[in-house]
C-alpha cells in the first residue's frame, strides 16, 4: 500500500473490489504541481510584458460646461408680498414666463397712480423750463435793443460834442474880431478926444467915435458870453456822453442780472426735470419687478418662499430653477501632487454612478461602460478640499455621455497617461514613484557618444 516493500499485493489481490484502496491511493503529484507552477510562471512572466496605461484616479461629480447653465436661484428685486404663483414644481417653462407676481408693502409706492402724476410732475417741470427759456430770450434781445439805442444816444451825443466844439471855434473868431473892434474904436476914440481936446474935432465927431466904442465893446462882452455858453454847452454835452454811457450801462448790466437769474433758474428746472425723469424711470422699472420673469428655458425645482401673502425682501431666494438646455462637463478634484501631469487635452475615461461598466484601469480599451472626456480647465488654486478642480467635457470624437445622466451624480475619473509595461508599473507602485510625465523625444534623449578614432600602428 505504502509501495515500501517489494512484496505486492496489488497482483494478488483485486483492489478495486475495496474502497479503502481508493481512498489511500498515491497520484504523481510532483510532476504534475512541477509543470502547473512552471506554466503559471511562465505566463506570469509573459504577463509582465504587457503594455499597461498609467493613469490618474479622481472622484468628482456632474456639472454644466458653461456657468449659465447650472442650476440657480432667483431672487426678488424689490420687497413686496406675495400675491399669485403662476409655476409648479417640476415644471418647464420658457424665457419670459411669469413665475410669480408680488405687490408692494413700502408706503412710498401704494399710489395707484404713481406714474401718472410723475409723469405730470415732469411735463410741468419741461413748461416752467420753456417758460424760463422764452424769457431769458426776451431779456436778451431787450439787452440787445438797449445796446443799440447806447450806441446811437452816443453816436448823437458826440455829434453834438463836435457841432459845439466847432461853435467854439466860430465864437473865438467872432471874439477875436469884436476885439479887435473894440481896440480899433478904443484908439479911434483917445485919437478924437486928442483932437477934441486940441479943438481940431466937433463935440458931435467925439461922441460918434464913443457910441462906435460902447457899440465895439457890447459886441465884445456878446461875444465872451456867446463864446462861454459854447463852452459851457460843450461841457454839458460830454457829462451827458458820460450820463449816457453809465445810464444804459446800468440797465444792460439789470438786463443781463435778470437774464441769468433766468437762465439759472431754468437750469435748476433742467435739473429737477432730470431728477423726476430718473424717478419716473425707476417707478416704471420698479413695477416691472412685481412679476418675476424667467431668465432662460428651464425647469421649476424647488419653490424657496410658498404660500400666499408671505412677504420678502430685496434679494431673498425665491425658486430655484434648472436650466432646459445644457451641456454636461465633469468637475474632478485631484491631488496636487497629481497636477503637473495634467494638462488641457488630456483624455479622460469615466465611470458614472448608477451606470453599469466594467473597467479595467490599465487597459482602457478593454473595458466596457466608459465614456471618453477631455480637459478644457485646470483650477489655479486648491479647492475647500486641498485639491485642485479639473473641468472635463464630453469628447468630440467618442461615443455620447448618457441622456439620463443628471447634474449632481457621482463620477469616477481615469486620466490617461502613457503606456509602459505591467512590469514596470509594479515596480514603480512599489517604491513610490510618480508615473510618466515627459513623452519621449530627441530633446530628452542623450546623444550617443562614438569612441575617438585611434591610429593603429601598422
Amino acid at each position: 500500500m505504502l509501495n515500501i516493500s517489494e512484496n505486492r499485493v496489488d497482483k494478488l489481490v483485486d483492489i478495486n473490489r475495496y474502497q479503502s484502496f481508493h481512498q489511500t491511493r498515491m497520484f504523481r503529484l510532483g510532476k504534475a504541481l512541477a509543470f502547473w507552477i512552471s506554466g503559471f510562471m511562465a505566463l506570469f512572466v509573459l504577463f509582465m510584458f504587457l503594455p499597461w496605461t498609467q493613469n490618474i484616479r479622481a472622484k468628482g461629480k456632474l456639472t454644466t460646461l458653461k456657468p449659465e447653465h447650472r442650476p440657480q436661484t432667483i431672487q426678488t428685486t424689490i420687497a413686496g408680498r406675495i400675491e399669485k404663483w403662476y409655476v409648479a414644481e417640476g415644471q418647464r417653462i420658457n424665457k419670459g414666463d411669469t413665475i410669480v407676481f408680488i405687490s408692494e408693502i413700502k408706503d412710498d409706492y401704494f399710489d395707484p397712480q404713481l406714474l401718472d402724476r410723475t409723469a405730470q410732475q415732469v411735463d410741468a417741470k419741461e413748461m416752467t423750463i420753456t417758460s424760463y427759456a422764452d424769457k431769458a430770450q426776451a431779456l436778451e434781445q431787450q439787452v440787445k435793443a438797449l445796446a443799440e439805442n447806447r450806441d446811437l444816444k452816443l453816436s448823437q451825443t458826440k455829434n453834438k460834442i463836435r457841432q459845439t466844439e466847432l461853435k467854439i471855434q466860430s465864437d473865438s473868431i467872432d471874439l477875436v474880431a469884436a476885439r479887435i473892434n473894440y481896440d480899433v474904436a478904443k484908439q479911434q476914440y483917445e485919437r478924437q478926444q486928442e483932437m477934441f481936446n486940441r479943438g481940431l474935432a466937433s463935440l458931435t465927431e467925439l461922441e460918434q467915435r464913443q457910441l462906435r466904442l460902447q457899440d465895439a465893446q457890447a459886441k465884445k462882452i456878446s461875444a465872451e458870453n456867446k463864446m462861454l455858453t459854447s463852452q459851457n454847452d460843450l461841457l454839458n454835452a460830454r457829462i451827458e456822453l458820460n450820463a449816457i454811457t453809465s445810464e444804459y450801462a446800468d440797465k444792460i448790466a439789470k438786463s443781463q442780472s435778470e437774464r441769468f437769474s433766468t437762465l439759472s433758474s431754468m437750469y435748476d428746472a433742467e435739473g429737477n426735470v432730470a431728477k423726476l425723469q430718473n424717478q419716473y424711470t425707476n417707478y416704471r422699472v420698479r413695477t416691472s419687478f412685481y412679476y418675476i420673469l424667467a431668465p432662460q428655458d428651464c425647469y421649476i425645482t424647488q419653490a424657496i418662499k410658498t404660500g400666499i401673502g408671505e412677504t420678502v425682501k430685496e434679494g431673498d431666494d425665491i425658486v430655484s430653477i434648472m436650466p432646459a438646455n445644457f451641456q454636461l462637463a465633469v468637475e474632478l478634484y485631484i491631488k496636487p501632487m497629481d497636477l503637473p501631469l495634467v494638462k488641457v487635452n488630456e483624455k479622460v475615461r469615466f465611470l458614472f454612478d448608477g451606470w453599469p461598466a466594467f473597467i479595467f484601469s490599465g487597459w482602457p480599451g478593454v473595458s466596457f461602460g466608459t465614456f471618453g472626456g477631455t480637459v478644457v480647465a485646470i483650477d489655479n488654486i486648491t479647492s475647500d478640499n486641498n485639491l485642485y478642480r479639473i473641468l472635463v467635457a464630453p469628447a468630440p470624437n467618442e461615443e455620447p455621455w448618457p441622456d439620463a445622466l443628471r447634474i449632481g451624480s457621482g463620477a469616477e475619473g481615469l486620466l490617461l497617461l502613457n503606456d509602459v509595461p505591467l512590469w514596470y508599473e509594479f515596480w514603480r507602485q512599489l517604491n513610490g514613484f510618480p508615473p510618466e510625465y515627459y513623452p519621449d523625444s530627441e530633446a530628452t534623449q542623450l546623444p550617443k557618444l562614438k569612441p575617438p578614432k585611434r591610429n593603429l600602428a601598422k
